[in-house]
């Protein structure tokens, strides 16, 4: 059992004595992490976090690093080592979607059907983000069902499709800035399955009229808040107050919502390399960051044109990122009518069958996830050092302990 140094704390793999020498000295990128280390002690003295967001925190600090222990590998030609250490696996954390999303592509190369792909965004607008920061979990909840049966009231319809749709929901909450702006990215299959079994696709190079879309989402959403009141239980209590209620309804009538439609995309492949983009992405990653100071953090958004670097107070920083924070345990990944996980083999069997094309072959599911985990792991374990030698385990590393953030509170959000 061995204990390692501060410094291999601090990275994710650390190379003998030998192999520093032998590299030029660079600086160490800026990371999420360093920024929770740096600004943290700060931050969590003027601030308290729930429950959910103190584990976010701990686990983006402790992400490869010996709090969470690990091993160590040494090289079989050269007997140069290095410590490995374990990845947090949390959902919130940039280091660790990569993985996390190839696996899932990978299982939905099965569920794709061979037909274009349209791209769809259902957006909240702002005057709910005070009841958003209240009740996230019940605004999220009600923004699924609203754009969700939005879809599927569309696609039954006889006028477009008449049949039952196969799409996706993917949560987002950021923008580019940080800061909050909730949407869902729908990924719908370009067309329907019958009654009567058959496959009927769009008649038009458009799923749906976005304007139409548009006013029916904003209908069912404010009827999910609406009718609950009636009986005297409202989703959210903050909204009991009739004179509450009234104004908040006139600020969501004031304003078409938006529903936004993209090109439709390719074939299978471009869809999974288009999803891809969305399902596993996180608030901000740390290819945006550029630099800290004392009381800065400066990171990159998308501009028009190009890029540009934005610089904001590391307090505001932290707070912005922890907006993003969802509920402990809620699905932001979400599929519906023929992905929905009842009988959605046999759906997608009389799908694949009205389109007239062959069932996918259960080995290419195998040999994709083979492929990933040979590849990544081949470039893995060769020795950059002797270029000849492959890395081995030869010692564990066990975790620290790890103290909980100060001004965590016990319970977690609602």
């Amino acid at each position: 059992v061995l204990r390692p140094s501060i410094q291999e704390q601090q990275t994710e793999s650390v190379m003998s004595e030998e192999v520093h020498q032998s590299r030029p000295v660079e600086p160490p990128p800026v990371t999420l992490a360093e920024v929770f280390r740096r600004h943290g002690p700060a931050y969590l003295a003027k601030h308290v976090l729930s429950s959910a967001k103190a584990k976010v925190w701990r686990a983006i600090v402790a992400c490869r690093t010996a709090i969470l222990g690990g091993h160590v590998e040494t090289c079989d030609g050269c007997g140069v080592t290095r410590h490995v250490y374990h990845s947090c696996r949390n959902r919130h954390c940039p280091q660790c979607q990569t993985r996390a999303k190839e696996q899932w592509l990978a299982k939905r190369r099965q569920e794709l059907l061979q037909v274009p792909y349209f791209h769809l965004v259902f957006t909240l607008p702002h005057a709910l983000h005070v009841l958003i920061a209240l009740r996230p979990r019940v605004i999220y909840e009600v923004l699924f069902g609203a754009a969700s049966a939005t879809l599927t009231e569309f696609g039954a319809n006889p006028r477009w499709l008449g049949g039952k749709l196969a799409f996706s929901l993917v949560l987002h909450t950021w923008k580019q800035d940080l800061g909050r702006h909730v949407h869902v990215h729908a990924l719908v299959a370009g067309g329907a399955l019958t009654p009567e079994g058959e496959w009927k696709s769009p008649k038009r190079r458009f799923l749906f009229p976005v304007r139409a879309l548009s006013t029916v989402f904003r209908g069912k959403f404010i009827a999910a808040l609406s009718e609950p009141r009636g009986s005297g239980r409202p989703l959210v209590a903050e909204l009991a107050d009739e004179k509450v209620w009234r104004a908040l309804r006139q600020q969501l009538l004031v304003h078409d919502w938006v529903v936004y439609a993209k090109q439709p995309l390719g074939g299978p492949e471009q869809v999974l390399e288009y999803l891809g983009r969305y399902t596993h992405r996180v608030a901000i990653s740390n290819e945006r960051l550029v630099g800290m100071d004392e009381t800065t953090v400066r990171f990159r958004v998308r501009a028009t044109p190009g890029k540009r670097v934005l610089s904001v107070p590391a307090e505001e920083f932290i707070d912005r990122f922890l907006l993003h924070v969802l509920p402990s345990g809620f699905k932001r990944i979400r599929h519906y009518g023929l992905l929905a996980p009842a009988a959605k083999a046999t759906r997608l069997a009389l799908a694949r069958q009205a389109l007239s094309v062959p069932p996918p072959d259960p080995v290419i599911k195998a040999t994709v996830e083979d492929f990933l985990q040979r590849v990544d792991r081949a470039q893995w374990a060769r020795c950059p050092h002797c270029h000849e030698g492959r890395f081995v385990p030869t010692a564990v590393i066990p975790p620290l302990s790890q103290a909980t953030p100060q001004n965590a509170s016990v319970r977690g959000p609602p």
